[in-house]
């Protein structure tokens, strides 16, 4: 299966659970600037809009801690569709799958060199890629199939890990945004208590200081399952890497000349002495 194949889909899902989200913020934003000047904002509301408490006792939106908590919302649903495609694009049996492993190796053992590379060409999975590139180089020898297998794992373990690495960026840029908008509501709370002498009402300070939280915790939330995800996939990656190159190895071990033929040559005398 491609890698690349899951990326449409979650990107569909994406934009739709974008478009609910944006839609259900509004809603709350509306809710929250009619509600009575009694009715303060409820702890759902919290979570999604950060509010100011007026003088007259009403309340109205705080638009920039509202923008720092809906963009840490719109990163959080993007991580959930990356974490779901570096799952999904990443898993060994698509790496490394055992029935291809076992027919590559059947194929060379039976000297059906021509059929294993072209088995190999068309089989798409990474152990797949390394083989070829082997085989290509057979007729360089031994060590030059050797270097190409590795050179060829390292490049798709490489590029592999470039598509999870947006992952780490999230888990480290959130909890940054997080911060941000730690320091914000803690200027705005100091500055409601500069304004009213020293003497401020807390719940004239709850605008502030609940902006400060809720955008650590989203910049959090987001970033626990974003790095915990790519150190998972990462270490998958790596290790499928790894195996694939060993089994390769093992294959190419029967390519080994004990004269000064190359693998070609002496996989055809090999060929011809077992026709006999």
């Amino acid at each position: 299966m491609n890698a690349n194949t899951p990326r449409l889909p979650a990107f569909r899902m994406l934009r739709t659970m974008n478009s609910r989200a944006t839609a259900f913020v509004a809603t709350l934003a509306a809710a929250a600037t009619a509600a009575p000047a009694s009715a303060g904002p409820s702890f759902a509301t919290a979570f999604f809009i950060s509010l100011d408490q007026l003088p007259d006792g009403g309340v109205r939106v705080d638009w920039i801690g509202s923008s720092m908590i809906w963009v840490l919302i719109a990163m959080s649903l993007a991580s959930v569709a990356l974490i779901w495609i570096a799952f999904t694009a990443n898993r060994v049996e698509d790496m490394l799958p055992p029935t291809a492993v076992e027919s590559m190796r059947r194929a060379i053992a039976e000297g059906r060199f021509a059929e294993a590379l072209d088995g190999s060409r068309t089989q798409g999975s990474d152990f797949g890629r390394v083989l070829h590139a082997a085989l290509l180089s057979a007729p360089a020898g031994h060590e030059a199939m050797l270097r190409a297998a590795e050179s060829m794992s390292d490049e798709l373990v490489i590029r592999r890990l470039r598509r999870i690495e947006v992952l780490n960026v999230f888990g480290q840029v959130a909890p940054m945004i997080g911060l941000f908008g730690t320091v914000y509501g803690m200027i705005v709370a100091f500055f409601t208590i500069a304004q009213m002498g020293g003497t401020a009402d807390p719940v004239a300070l709850a605008g502030g200081i609940g902006t400060a939280l809720v955008t650590t915790f989203w910049g959090l939330l987001i970033a626990i399952p974003a790095l915990s995800t790519f150190a998972v996939v990462r270490n998958r990656i790596d290790a499928a890497g790894t195996e694939a190159s060993r089994e390769v190895e093992q294959i190419l071990a029967r390519f080994r000349p004990a004269t000064h033929e190359t693998p070609v040559a002496a996989l055809a005398h090999e060929s011809r002495g077992a026709g006999a």
